[in-house]
C-alpha cells in the first residue's frame, strides 16, 4: 500500500511521537493498519499522562535529547531508551490519543526531541516545542513511500515468529489420539519435503476430507512433560515440531472378494509433506494448522501478583538461558497471564551453612533480580516467554515476579 504525505499540523506534547510507536505494538505482522483494543486501564493511564507528562526522575539515566528512529528499531528498545521501566508503555502513548489512530504513522528517519523544562519530560518531533498547547506547522513537502512493513514492532519478529506456529503444548490425551503417519510412499522410512505419506485418524475420528480449502496439518513427535518445579504438577506436554503436511485424500474402505468371502480393508488417508524441519517417520502425529492470530505484544506488568518459575529452556537440554532465548514458565491463562506480560527473573538464593560463627546455622541467601522476560504465547497452564535482558544467567527453577 502506497500513500502520499503532504502538509500536516501536529499538536506537540509529552511523548506525542512515541504515542504512535506504542500503538504500533498493536499492529499485526501484516502490512495493513489495524485498530487493536486498548484496555480501560491503559487508556486511563495514557490520559493521565497526557495532562502532566512524567517526572524527570522516571527517565532512563542516559535518555538522549535527540534520537533518530532507525529501520530495525522496536518499541521495546525505544521505550528502554527513554524510560527506566520499558514495560510502562501506556505512559509513552499518552498524548494526542484522538489524533494518533494509525499505528503506521511513525517512519524510520523521524527525529525525536526530548524537552525537560519545568521538571517534567516531554517528547516531540520538533526541537524546543516547550509545551502541550502550541501548534507546529511543518514545511510544505511531499514524500512518496511504501507503508508496507513500516510499523515498528514491539520485539524483533524473527525471535518469536517461529514459536507462534511451531512448538505446541498439549495435554496427555491430545497427541495420543491425534492422526498418525502409518507409512511412506514406496516404502520410504524417513520422509521430507515433497514426499507422499499415508496417515490414519483415531478409531472414533477418522481422517476424512471436508468441504472447503485443503486441510493443513502440523507434524509433531516426542511430547516432553513440562513439570512445575515448585509443585511437581505436569503442566502439559511440549511436542517437537517436525514440519507440515496437506491432506490430499481422506480415509476410506475397500471391499474385495477373497476366496469367495468379502473382505473390507481400511485405506489410509493420503498426505503430502509440504515443509520439513526434520525428517518424519511412521508414528509421528498430525495436529490441525491453527488460524493465524493477530496478537498484541505491548509490554506491560500483570495487574495481579504473580509468583512463578522457569520450567525449561526451549530447544535444548541445558538448564541455562541466554538473552533472546525462549523459555517455558509455569504460569498460563488460568493464572491470568496474557501476551505482553513482563516478569522479573530472580536468581534463587542458595541455602548455605554459616561456618563463621560459633554455632553452625543454616542461611538462605536473598533472591537477586537478574533480568526480565516477556510472555508472547500463553497456554492454559504454561507459557512461552522471551528473555529480554539479563545481568546474570537465568536457569530452570529461577523465580518470576512482577517487575
Amino acid at each position: 500500500m502506497n500513500k502520499f504525505r503532504t502538509n500536516e499540523r501536529l499538536r506537540p506534547s509529552f511523548l506525542a511521537t512515541l504515542a504512535a510507536l506504542a500503538l504500533a505494538s498493536f499492529a499485526s505482522a501484516t502490512a495493513s493498519a489495524q485498530n487493536y483494543p486498548v484496555t480501560p486501564q491503559q487508556r486511563a493511564t495514557a490520559q493521565q499522562t497526557a495532562q502532566a507528562g512524567i517526572p524527570i526522575s522516571e527517565l532512563a539515566p542516559n535518555a538522549p535529547d535527540e534520537y533518530t528512529v532507525k529501520p530495525g528499531d522496536t518499541l521495546w528498545a525505544i521505550s528502554r531508551l527513554y524510560l527506566r521501566s520499558p514495560w510502562r508503555w501506556p505512559e509513552l502513548w499518552g498524548m494526542n490519543i484522538s489524533e494518533i489512530s494509525n499505528p503506521h504513522r511513525i517512519y524510520p528517519g523521524q527525529v525525536l526531541y526530548l524537552d525537560k523544562t519545568g521538571g517534567r519530560a516531554r517528547l516531540s518531533t520538533r526541537r524546543g516545542s516547550g509545551g502541550p498547547e502550541g501548534t507546529i506547522k511543518l514545511s510544505p513537502r511531499t514524500r512518496y513511500e511504501s507503508l508496507s512493513g513500516m510499523a515498528l514492532p514491539t520485539l524483533n519478529p524473527s525471535l518469536i515468529e517461529p514459536f507462534l506456529a511451531e512448538p505446541v503444548v498439549v495435554d496427555d490425551n491430545t497427541l495420543r489420539t491425534a492422526p498418525r503417519i502409518v507409512a511412506g510412499n514406496d516404502s520410504r522410512v524417513l520422509l521430507s519435503r515433497g514426499d507422499r505419506a499415508y496417515a490414519r485418524g483415531d478409531v472414533n475420528s477418522p481422517l476424512v476430507e471436508t468441504a472447503g480449502p485443503i486441510k493443513t496439518f502440523r507434524i509433531f513427535r516426542d511430547a516432553t512433560p513440562l513439570k512445575d518445579p515448585a509443585t511437581g504438577e505436569i503442566l502439559g506436554y511440549e511436542a517437537q515440531y517436525l514440519g507440515k503436511a496437506q491432506l490430499q485424500r481422506g480415509e476410506s474402505t475397500l471391499s474385495e472378494m477373497v476366496d469367495g468371502k468379502e473382505v473390507v480393508s481400511v485405506v489410509p488417508a493420503t498426505i503430502d509433506i509440504v515443509s520439513a524441519r526434520e525428517e518424519m517417520r511412521a508414528g509421528d502425529r498430525l495436529l490441525p494448522e491453527p488460524p493465524r492470530e493477530l496478537l498484541s505484544y505491548a509490554p506491560r506488568a500483570p495487574q495481579q501478583p504473580i509468583e512463578g518459575r522457569i520450567v525449561s529452556v526451549y530447544g535444548n537440554a541445558v538448564q541455562f538461558a541466554a538473552q533472546n532465548q525462549v523459555v517455558a514458565i509455569n504460569k498460563g491463562l488460568r493464572d491470568g497471564i496474557e501476551s505482553g506480560h513482563v516478569l522479573a527473573i530472580l536468581k534463587n538464593g542458595e541455602t548455605i551453612v554459616d561456618k563463621t560463627g560459633a554455632a553452625k546455622e543454616t542461611l538462605k541467601l536473598p533472591n537477586e533480580r537478574i533480568g526480565l522476560l516477556m510472555v508472547f504465547r500463553p497456554f492454559e497452564k504454561v507459557s512461552y516467554a522471551l528473555v529480554l535482558e539479563i545481568n546474570d544467567t537465568p536457569r530452570v527453577g529461577d523465580l518470576l515476579v512482577n517487575p
